[in-house]
């Protein structure tokens, strides 16, 4: 048979593709929480979206379903192994000054802005043209392919979480979520809250942050009767250089005007992202550097509490870190509260699925210099037995996740959906 160009045959489908992706960035689905609404529980736009994928799913002729409405299934082959693509059809927030407005998938060039162009909605979309690509030229995979749409990823993968109580575990994954050429390890993922009094009368409110895994871009206070903003940048929590931390600021301009506690705390131990004024920087040549985002604060006239974010490697030991935090966080009469934590995930990176992908990779951008990679984020990629994130940025591109004029090439996303066509084909192969 002769082989297939992935990349010509999609480009054929350029103007439905686009319209696929703007339509689907249009449904604005950030987690509006509602568990009682079975219809809905995490919001009416996040289950539009779901509907929306999945109805999209259903006109090119594939088989879905609707898991609790927490989360979809499309699938296509046969088989007893199972290739499993993940991605999700929430979205954080959208915080920052956007050039254009967030969810009006605006096309500028090669170009479309809107929130989840690149996380995830973008990759959705490729995702299920590479799959309509296998079927429209006759692939017929060995496996079943199962691409799974989680529906509160940003948040804690409840949706996922739901699918694997009662479905089976994918025998390979990958999550389409990050970076090429493919990520074989993820940080560990933890966030906790530092919590106490608010003992300055003075200091009537301070409130910024609305995510764990977003750089704080806008604090508000109130401070001896006088109102104050400070501005920041936000960004990914997997690396909190590349915002710019508006708690800080307010902490900054607090620290020695407000006898608050938590204030005091933020001051002395928090201005460094490694912690090494904590004594607790960690550094693996794999997996990089332990951080910590700054990234919720709540003070009101009672109370005072921090939200951190935590993103660490495997060296990383996080029961001596939680123990230092508390001793730290006594010294000003604050307590810890550990919210969540979730090991690192790691696979072995000469494995012959990881040689599959890579082969795709290579194929379609000739890019063979490019190492694989570790980073600080968290995909589904973590919730396998054994997969790995595979795409969607290309190397030099800019981060812009969790960001605002989040923006993604039309070009570079063809290119994405040629390369997982031809992942999927050859994996499923036998």
């Amino acid at each position: 048979m002769k082989e297939i160009n992935y990349l010509e045959k999609v480009t054929v489908l350029k103007d439905d593709f686009i319209k696929a992706i703007c339509d689907f960035i249009k449904i604005p689905s950030v987690l509006e929480e509602d568990l009682s609404n079975k219809e809905a529980p995490f919001g009416k736009g996040v289950r539009d979206s779901l509907d929306y994928i999945l109805d999209l799913a259903k006109s090119f002729g594939f088989k879905t379903r609707n898991i609790d409405n927490v989360c979809g299934e499309v699938e296509y082959g046969e088989g007893d192994k199972i290739l499993g693509v993940l991605c999700h059809v929430d979205v954080v927030p959208a915080e920052g000054n956007w050039t254009y407005p967030p969810f009006s998938a605006k096309v500028v060039g090669d170009t479309i802005y809107g929130r989840g162009t690149v996380d995830d909605k973008g990759p959705a979309i490729s995702s299920l043209f590479a799959l309509k690509l296998l079927k429209d030229n006759g692939i017929k995979p060995k496996w079943r392919i199962r691409l799974i749409f989680g529906c509160d990823e940003e948040t804690s993968m409840r949706g996922v979480a739901r699918y694997l109580e009662t479905e089976e575990m994918p025998t390979f994954g990958i999550s389409p979520d990050a970076d090429y050429p493919i990520i074989y390890g993820e940080k560990g993922i933890a966030s906790i809250d530092i919590i106490g009094k608010n003992e300055d009368s003075d200091l009537e409110f301070v409130k910024g942050g609305k995510r764990y895994n977003i750089v704080c871009d806008k604090v508000n206070l109130k401070y001896k009767g006088k109102d104050l903003e400070f501005n920041g940048k936000p960004a990914h929590a997997m690396e909190p250089r590349n915002g710019d931390n508006a708690i800080l600021k307010a902490a900054d301009y607090l620290k020695d005007k407000s006898n608050n506690g938590l204030i005091k705390f933020i001051s002395k131990y928090l201005n460094d992202s490694r912690l090494n004024d904590m004594g607790l920087a960690v550094y693996d040549k794999e997996m990089k550097d332990l951080t910590c985002n700054v990234a919720i604060i709540d003070i009101d006239k009672d109370h005072s509490r921090l939200g951190l974010n935590f993103r660490y490697p495997l060296l990383s030991e996080m029961a001596n870190l939680y123990k230092v935090f508390k001793e730290k966080a006594a010294e000003f009469g604050l307590e810890v509260k550990v919210l969540s934590d979730t090991p690192p995930h790691y696979i072995d990176p000469n494995c012959s699925e990881i040689k599959i992908l890579h082969d795709a990779y290579i194929k379609y951008t000739g890019d063979d210099k490019t190492p694989l990679l570790t980073i600080g984020g968290g995909t589904y990629a973590r919730v396998l037995k054994k997969g790995v994130a595979f795409g969607m940025m290309f190397p030099g591109d800019p981060d812009l996740c969790h960001q605002a004029d989040e923006r993604i090439s039309i070009n570079k996303m063809l290119i994405s959906t040629a390369i997982l066509a031809k992942a999927m084909e050859n994996l499923t192969k036998e």
